[in-house]
């Protein structure tokens, strides 16, 4: 049973799947945090909360990218995978306190697509920022 486990194709569609399964459950904290309803507002065609939300999945696929890059084994590219998205989190709270003069959330929400640009490219950047320090 040993070998079927190092078999590529067994590895890389587990790594997949739980890749999948994390980026599920880490939009759906996203959009706890957030004020209004990710795929409700896409369905109605809000193009700043597509961008977000975009923004958002490259994000979290870079920083596993990088995760299962530089670890051997699945538990540890989901752990690097986690702590990536905790310090994607904590950047996206922090864009929204370092910009009191706009509510970020509410104009995204809105469907403001400069601000909805600015959270997209903040996510891809913290991911290759976040995703180079993954060792």
């Amino acid at each position: 049973m040993n070998g079927f486990w190092e078999n590529i194709i067994v590895e890389t569609t587990a790594r997949y799947s739980v890749v999948i399964l994390c980026t599920l459950v880490f939009l759906a904290i996203f959009e706890l945090v957030t004020s209004y309803k990710n795929w409700d507002e896409i369905r109605k065609g809000n193009l700043a909360v597509a961008m977000a939300t975009g923004g958002k999945i490259f994000g979290i696929a870079t920083i596993f990218r990088y995760s299962i890059e530089h670890n051997d084994t699945l538990l540890q590219s989901v752990g690097w995978g986690t702590f990536g998205f905790l310090l994607l989190l904590f950047g996206y709270i922090i864009f929204e306190f370092l910009t009191p003069s706009i509510k970020v959330d509410e104009e995204i929400g809105k469907g403001n697509k400069a601000v909805g640009f600015i959270a997209m490219i903040i996510s891809i950047g913290l991911a290759f920022v976040i995703g180079a320090s993954i060792i």
